[in-house]
């Protein structure tokens, strides 16, 4: 190689010294891994002449870019000549064409389409990129396989798509150690500390400045699950998301949220999520106006003291038009609701403990009135990633349970305030006076609103028996 061999980042230098006959590389989007492949793949065929490569990833344009590449780093060798042959067909009989790189010494590397058909009866080494990405990754599999069985060997690449992609059970098979495979992870996070940024941008950067790069990044991907799973290298099942971005979008009013509560003409309930340092304490306060719950007040205090954040919610419940408020007492919300409860009575706020069923309760009590778009919500991509971060798991046992993966956006305690502040609307919740200040934005539409039907925990958990234990 020339001296104009460039300086690889270590997490590339790290794939490339990896010499296991069967790799896997699972990455974030667009830091250089295809690139890297095959400068190890021109390595490769300068060094075992005769050498047959077999290249497949997404698309053309990706076969297109990466027969690119090869060529580049093909130039740079002075042991051998290398000819683009272009598209070649390689197969009559199938009709599988393929863009062909020919080096004098015999090797040749072909850049394939996504068909299986493409990799039968063919043998040497084998680079499936974005294979979690493949339309028939089981049929892709068995094709490509037995092309390594006389030693060759297998290089696979790819971002997440979803937790039920063959890619992904092929990572999670190599953590438990039932392949034994060699396992490569790169997120965005790790390739910026090991001077991703600083290459994109062309000059060295602080650490505050990567920081921030990363923060622009995700403030402009605008989808939480695409950062997670594009970038992060975490695979997100978006199809047991309990509530679609369709479905929240519509509900969304840009004059929902008001600056000041004493103009409110509907009775007001709250939602209170209680949390100190790790996660979010969000204060809901809704608005019943017109058929609708209009989302009034959305408070939020990180890594608060307890004694601000009561002062914070009791001014809120003292508004003459609070109906009701909910609180989560799981854990270090039991002192709280205890101590608001003695405060504005027992009949007045409701103390919840966030057992499996009750949250399943409060899910389906929010979801009903999003369904039925008898919400409104501001447009605000925190609140929109953290209602759509809640998930509906099945376990093994057929229970059913509601969670969301802890991000610096919080763990999903909006969702649950503003799904407490909804139960707080129930008919059976029974009556109350007090509610709010301090705020944020404002509107008015009425559409037809269709009453909540009575939930498990209005039904199980009738308020005038369990206040009376507290």
């Amino acid at each position: 190689m020339k001296s104009k061999t460039p300086r690889f980042l270590p997490y590339q230098a790290r794939w490339l010294n990896d010499i296991s006959r069967i790799k896997v590389w699972e990455k974030s989007r667009r830091i250089g891994a295809t690139w890297t492949q095959s400068y190890e793949d021109v390595s490769d065929c300068i060094a075992k002449p005769g050498l047959q490569v077999w290249f497949s990833s997404a698309d053309l344009t990706a076969a297109m870019e990466y027969i690119d590449y090869a060529e580049d780093w093909a130039k740079l060798h002075q042991r051998v000549s290398v000819k683009v042959l272009g598209e070649q067909v390689i197969d009559e009989k199938k009709g599988v064409k393929a863009l062909v790189l020919e080096f004098s010494n015999g090797s040749r590397i072909h850049a394939l389409s996504s068909n299986p058909k493409a990799f039968r009866s063919k043998g040497g080494k084998v680079v499936w990129d974005e294979a979690g990405w493949h339309d028939d990754a089981d049929a892709m599999w068995k094709a490509i396989r037995p092309c390594i069985m006389w030693g060759y060997t297998l290089r696979i690449l790819s971002t997440h798509n979803g937790t039920s992609s063959k890619f992904y059970r092929f990572v999670q098979d190599i953590k438990a150690k039932r392949l034994r495979w060699s396992l490569h992870t790169t997120p965005i996070t790790l390739a910026v500390e090991e001077g991703l940024a600083d290459k994109i941008l062309g000059h060295r950067l602080t650490a505050a400045e990567r920081d921030q790069w990363l923060k622009d990044e995700h403030d402009d991907c605008g989808d939480e699950d695409a950062w997670q799973q594009e970038y992060c290298c975490q695979a997100t099942d978006t199809n047991s998301s309990f509530l679609t971005y369709d479905e929240i979008s519509a509900c969304e009013d840009p004059n929902s949220l008001i600056p000041d509560l004493s103009v409110v003409a509907g009775d007001l309930t709250v939602g209170f999520d209680v949390a100190r340092v790790i996660d979010l304490s969000v204060i809901a306060t809704l608005e019943s106006y017109g058929g609708i719950a209009w989302t009034r007040q959305m408070i939020e205090m990180s890594n608060t003291k307890f004694g601000i954040q009561r002062e914070t919610l009791w001014n809120t419940l003292r508004h003459p038009k609070l109906r009701r408020g909910c609180i989560d007492r799981t854990g270090i919300g039991m002192q709280m609701s205890e101590e608001t409860q003695e405060e504005f009575g027992k009949y007045r706020i409701e103390p919840m403990t966030f057992t499996p069923g009750v949250k399943e309760d409060l899910a389906y009590g929010l979801r009903r009135k999003i369904e039925d778009r008898a919400i409104r919500i501001p447009p605000d991509f925190k609140l929109r990633e953290d209602l759509h971060s809640i998930k509906k798991i099945v376990t093994a046992s057929g229970a059913i349970r509601f969670d969301a993966a802890r991000s610096e956006n919080g763990h999903a305690d909006r969702f649950w305030a503003l799904a407490m502040a909804i139960h707080a609307i129930s008919p059976d919740s029974g009556p109350i006076r007090g509610a709010s200040s301090s705020g944020a934005h404002v509107s008015r539409i009425a559409t037809g609103y269709d009453a909540a039907p009575k939930s498990r925990l209005t039904r199980d958990l009738r308020p005038r028996k369990i206040w009376d234990g507290y």
